[in-house]
């Protein structure tokens, strides 16, 4: 059995806690800041940006967290910036960031429809910004999340999980992945009689035991 599989089916909370625990081990020293300012973000200051705050949390701060390699946060910001290219750009950006606060965050195809709206996100991007503003109904999909769910071998959605492309996961199989995580967090939360644990801390789960 492997360690996720058994981790995935322990009924001891100290064991996931200790995995959570771990994943401030690979956090790079310089993200640490940001790391720790999204693990306990108020997603009303989010709301409550104008077009110009909205466009820097996302360049200086969201994509900056999200792509932690200097070539990707180059690529993805230089698709992020198109938005300075027109009068109504940053206008427009503003408006995705209406629908995503707009939107009944338990439609998770919805709400990844909205936020891939943005430049530069595709479906990984926009979960994990999703999970950042809303770590209670949404959680990050990645190549490690796959990688993790696929060493449960008695997870039903298993087979499925198996023929994702991780590094091009599609809308409809995000949807899939932050089901599952959101259906974990509530087991656990039953199960530890606690209200700890959401999609986000889930996905952060996998993220360290998936590497």
């Amino acid at each position: 059995m492997s360690q996720t599989e058994r981790l995935w089916k322990s009924k001891q909370e100290i064991e996931w806690r200790s995995v959570l625990n771990r994943y401030w081990d690979y956090v790079k020293p310089s993200h640490l800041k940001v790391e720790k300012e999204f693990d306990s973000l108020d997603s009303n200051t989010i709301k409550e940006m104008d077009a110009n705050q909205w466009f820097d949390f996302l360049l200086n701060k969201y994509f900056y967290w999200k792509y932690t390699a200097p070539n990707r946060y180059k690529t993805t910001t230089i698709q992020l910036k198109k938005y300075l290219d027109t009068s109504n750009g940053l206008n427009d950006l503003h408006l995705i960031k209406k629908g995503i606060f707009v939107l009944d965050k338990n439609d998770i195809l919805k709400g990844l429809k909205i936020t891939s709206q943005i430049k530069g996100l595709g479906t990984a991007g926009a979960s994990g910004l999703l999970a950042v503003l809303f770590p209670s109904y949404f959680a990050t999909v990645d190549q490690f999340a796959v990688k993790a769910l696929t060493e449960v071998n008695d997870l039903p959605e298993r087979p499925y999980i198996i023929s994702m492309n991780p590094d091009q996961i599609k809308i409809k199989e995000a949807v899939i992945l932050i089901k599952i995580m959101k259906e974990k967090a509530k087991l656990l939360n039953d199960d530890f009689k606690t209200s700890f644990w959401t999609p986000r801390k889930v996905d952060m789960v996998l993220w360290t035991i998936g590497r």
